[in-house]
């Protein structure tokens, strides 16, 4: 079954000094899960403020800068991995938040 780890930070640029913590623990537990066969894809994005939303207003697409609501933790990148089920998802997830810090959300894909 695949799952998205959905990985929430807050506004603005992580200080260097905690970048310089974080990115070699991240690494090596990406590469972690590469090497165990359950890494599928992975990604970061760019802040909220590079979004464009797009909506259909009668057939015509209205587009409109930024995020469509207003937040202080946005999605900044994710992880979509294979798992036998959700108690081994949860387990990359905890690893995931313990490595980065931050909020990870597991949820499934329909199958």
């Amino acid at each position: 079954m695949k799952y998205l780890l959905s990985i929430y930070q807050p506004e603005g640029e992580a200080p260097p000094e905690v970048l310089a913590e974080v990115m070699p623990r991240l690494k090596a537990l990406n590469q972690e899960l590469v090497e165990s066969g359950s890494w599928v894809f992975a990604g970061g994005l760019h802040p909220p403020s590079s979004a464009t939303v797009v909506r259909d207003e009668d057939g015509e697409a209205l587009l409109t800068d930024g995020p469509f609501i207003e937040s202080k933790e946005f999605l900044g990148g994710f992880t979509i991995i294979e798992a036998d089920d959700l108690d081994a998802a949860l387990e990359w997830g905890r690893r995931f938040a313990a490595a980065s810090t931050l909020p990870i959300e597991v949820r499934p894909f329909h199958e």
